[in-house]
């Protein structure tokens, strides 16, 4: 349903070395890179991260990417934390969630601004 996903970040640089980690891991690669703008995709740019000067707001609600399968989400998140993410609490390591479904399992991470994203598997 979703055309494209952007976000603005404070560091474009930092930012981008925490979603190259988690989103190599997910089979996705960069497909644009400008100056003020990093897009990521498998053929087309999908998930934007873009500096413009203006401070992000945490808390604005997340983003949820498609993992293959629970081994992606797991090396999604270790390179995530490794690359100066952090999880979202407690709740937010890999894990399965079946409150939203039987095959359910998903990690909640906080980018280095403190934007949410979800990696998830089995959703859909």
């Amino acid at each position: 349903m979703l055309d494209h996903v952007g976000l603005e970040v404070s560091d474009l640089a930092r930012s981008a070395r925490f979603y190259d980690a988690v989103f190599a891991r997910l089979g996705l690669r960069r497909v644009h890179d400008a100056p003020s703008a990093v897009a990521y995709g498998r053929h087309e740019p999908r998930f934007w991260i873009v500096q413009r000067g203006r401070p992000p707001a945490p808390g604005f609600g997340h983003v949820a990417v498609s993992a293959s399968g629970r081994a992606a989400v797991d090396a999604a998140y270790a390179a995530a934390v490794e690359a100066g993410g952090r999880p979202d609490g407690p709740g937010g390591i890999p894990a399965p969630r079946p409150e939203y479904g039987p095959r359910y399992y998903a990690a909640y991470l906080l980018d280095p601004d403190g934007l949410r994203l979800e990696v998830v598997a089995g959703g859909h």
